[in-house]
């Protein structure tokens, strides 16, 4: 998980983007956000349109960030943010998504603690302040209040006229968020076709309800792209993954990428520009068969 992985790995991602951790803190990754936001122009040539929005749920009111091509409806995604939340790194993330015809709506997983941004940045996280504020949020997210709020956030997405009903619903998760994904499929099967899982922790447990357990009870496809410094400790998780999978008959890409844990994410320490990029590609070509 994104509290695990290991400091000296984050040291030496920075050190080859020719920063100290100082430094990386005090400038917020704006260059990496900036380099990211300008692939929201490219994408898929379209213009986007978003909003935030209040969704019920049965434990209160969750804000979200909704962002869609500017016309027609399209298929909906559940996107889960790493640790740091919903912050402006998420939103330009969602932004690129939309870009390539998708109706994006990014969670904040912690809206019963307040709305997002509780913190500004991955940076921020790694302060004891950061930590001190999130950590007991991340206590209420038990299974059972992320299915519930999964199916809030699926029931969003169906009920707003950017969305198109004849397709399947996808969901991706960062870190924390990757497991998320799994419980998403699980809690609607007939919404939720497809989920992303970018270096994802905490999919194989001993618990009865572990997400690789959870595989039997979707119809989706699955991405599982793990971080290789999650992957050294643990080698067994992949096997783990393709056991359950290929016993619940359903498709599953598990790779292990040359990037350390939060490779995907801009705002990281660990952010990997070129595995990341085939990351999102694969995400893509998943998405595409919704």
């Amino acid at each position: 998980m994104c509290d695990e992985f290991s400091l000296a790995s984050e040291d030496a991602n920075l050190a080859r983007r020719g920063l100290s951790r100082r430094q990386f803190a005090a400038m917020g990754a704006t260059i990496a956000l900036a380099s990211c936001s300008k692939s929201v122009e490219a994408g898929g040539g379209s213009q986007v349109a978003e909003r935030m929005v209040s969704i019920a749920t049965p434990d209160g009111v969750s804000d979200a960030f909704f962002v869609h091509p500017s016309e027609g409806a399209h298929p909906g995604i559940v996107m889960w943010p790493d640790i740091a939340g919903l912050r402006e790194a998420k939103k330009i993330m969602a932004r690129t998504l939309a870009a390539e015809g998708y109706a994006v709506l990014v969670v904040n997983q912690y809206y019963r603690g307040g709305p997002a941004p509780l913190l500004e940045s991955f940076a921020e996280w790694r302060t004891p302040e950061g930590q001190a504020k999130i950590e007991p949020l991340r206590e209420q997210l038990t299974p059972a209040a992320i299915t519930s709020d999964a199916k809030a956030y699926v029931a969003f997405l169906d009920g707003q006229q950017e969305v198109d009903k004849g397709r399947g619903i996808g969901s991706n998760g960062y870190c924390m968020g990757g497991p998320f994904t799994v419980r998403t499929a699980a809690a609607v099967p007939d919404r939720v076709g497809a989920a992303a899982s970018l270096h994802g922790g905490g999919l194989v447990t001993e618990e009865p309800d572990s997400p690789h357990r959870l595989l039997a009870k979707t119809e989706a496809s699955y991405l599982f792209a793990i971080a290789r410094n999650d992957d050294a400790p643990d080698p067994q998780v992949k096997v783990e993954l393709r056991k359950a999978a290929d016993a619940a008959g359903r498709p599953a890409e598990i790779e292990v990428y040359q990037a350390d844990h939060g490779w995907c994410v801009p705002d990281s320490p660990s952010w990997d520009p070129t595995e990341a990029d085939r990351a999102w590609n694969r995400m893509l070509a998943l998405f595409a068969k919704l």
